[in-house]
């Protein structure tokens, strides 16, 4: 017993060091970003003019930054959850060739990711100009997350068997997928939609260059707020990130949670 609450303090004192090394400087760029002064400190008094100046400078960015992101979860939905389910149904060595495949872009710099891009389809003026060329990187990027994590949702279900069961009963090919396989996997995909969303949102390397002046992301504006504007602003942008994205998150997960409780309650019901 003595052990077990030894462990259980030293296991929370450790939790709460790292929680306060990460969670800190965080804490400090917020507190500059609502400072009138932040050399002078929290003497100098609070405002809120920092943040309404990102807000006119950089609101573009915010909504484009959402538009991507959803852009890029719809299309790695379309072209994932099919991808995942052949991977799984035809196991053997030409799929996981096809997965390695599908991760090069994550194990490749996202510079040259994006120069790659660049050197194939520069040239096409309104699509080199466009959001479209951003959300191309994008699906690049996160498309493995979402293969990947509905596959391990997929065989976590042992759907192939129920797969084989319906085509018995005489069930079509595109029935059973869209009513057997796609919900039992609605855990898997809500996790790679998570992941996906929270990647293309703070997605930076890549899409430094791939944008244009007109097509910021708000990652880029926050790099360009840090390099060109005053501290204060810089860190009220991040102040305004953070509020942007923290309520998508814990709406994901809750929306993850709960899609992982019923899915597990359907398919013990089907089952």
């Amino acid at each position: 017993m003595r052990h077990s609450r030894f462990d259980t303090r030293l296991g929370l004192t450790a939790t709460l060091a790292v929680a306060a090394f990460l969670i800190g400087p965080v804490l400090l760029s917020v507190t500059a970003g609502v400072t009138r002064n932040y050399f002078v400190g929290l003497s100098s008094g609070l405002t809120l003019d920092w943040i309404v100046q990102v807000w006119d400078l950089y609101a573009d960015t915010i909504w484009r930054s959402y538009g991507v992101a959803l852009a890029t979860l719809a299309i790695t939905t379309i072209i994932g959850v099919p991808a995942a389910w052949v991977l799984t149904l035809f196991p053997g060595r030409l799929s996981r060739l096809l997965e390695e495949l599908l991760t090069l872009p994550v194990a490749v710099p996202g510079l040259a990711t994006a120069l790659a891009l660049i050197v194939s389809w520069g040239s096409v003026g309104w699509l080199r100009s466009s959001v479209a060329f951003i959300v191309i990187g994008h699906v690049l990027f996160t498309l493995p997350f979402m293969v990947r994590a509905v596959r391990a949702g997929m065989q976590g279900a042992d759907l192939v068997v129920l797969d084989e069961a319906a085509a018995t009963l005489g069930a079509s090919r595109r029935r059973r997928f869209f009513d057997i396989i796609v919900p039992a996997a609605r855990s898997g995909i809500v996790t790679g939609a998570l992941t996906v969303v929270t990647l293309s949102i703070g997605e930076f390397n890549l899409t430094w260059l791939l944008h244009t002046p007109l097509t910021k992301t708000l990652p880029v504006g926050l790099a360009d707020s840090y390099a060109s504007m005053r501290l204060e602003v810089a860190s009220a942008y991040t102040l305004v990130f953070l509020l942007m994205l923290l309520p998508l998150m814990v709406g994901l997960q809750w929306i993850a949670a709960r899609s992982t409780r019923h899915g597990g309650l359907g398919l013990g019901a089907s089952t």
